[in-house]
């Protein structure tokens, strides 16, 4: 269980703060849905539960243990908005391998057999991957972390509708093994697989009926 309680965040540059009491519960094996508008506060949010940001006050638990940063770093796994501009090597492999060059083949294989990336060729280019294949690999990328949790901003944005649904799809199928938490502006591709829904406004999280 993911659970923040009272969680706030007010970096001393800002006059107000960013996000305010949030408090939140997602399952395991849940997707959980934020949605909100630009400037809402919730890619703070992911930044926060992924260890990039200390919170001002309150907590993050995950099966009853206080997180700190370096716990939340090694736990959760986060997809960047637009993903494929943050490739940075020339193949596949390489890109699996980035920061992890003990990785072996059938740990590489899996993890592009979770994402359905099973037939891709490991020297090929990141660069000339469809935009579906890219935010696939881009997944692959952290599970190859095995991470108790999946964070995802706007994962469908930018994509046509076909490749929406690849991903949308593949996101139904993850939730199967993993906790997905995904925070977005445009809620209708994904309520379909959402367990739960919030909504966040100027830093405040709400349940949304789902």
């Amino acid at each position: 269980m993911l659970l923040l309680k009272n969680l706030s965040y007010h970096p001393p540059a800002a006059v107000a703060p960013i996000l305010g009491d949030v408090n939140l519960e997602l399952a395991p094996q849940q997707l959980g849905l934020v949605i909100g508008s630009s400037g809402s506060g919730k890619s703070t949010l992911l930044e926060l539960l992924s260890g990039l940001a200390k919170p001002t006050s309150g907590s993050i638990m995950w099966r009853n243990q206080n997180l700190d940063l370096e716990s939340l770093q090694q736990m959760a796994g986060l997809v960047f908005q637009f993903p494929e501009r943050h490739f940075c090597t020339n193949t596949v492999l390489e890109e699996l391998r980035l920061g992890h060059p003990s990785i072996n083949s059938p740990e590489i294989g899996q993890a592009l057999m979770d994402v359905g990336l099973e037939s891709l060729a490991w020297d090929k280019s990141p660069n000339n991957l469809s935009g579906g294949q890219q935010r696939r690999l881009a997944l692959a990328v952290q599970l190859i972390r095995q991470p108790q949790i999946l964070l995802l901003d706007e994962p469908t944005a930018g994509l046509d509708w076909s490749m929406r649904l690849q991903v949308v799809n593949l996101l139904g199928e993850l939730k199967k093994k993993w906790t997905l938490l995904v925070v977005t502006h445009d809620a209708s591709d994904l309520q379909g697989i959402a367990d739960c829904c919030w909504s966040i406004e100027h830093g405040k999280v709400s349940v949304v009926q789902n």
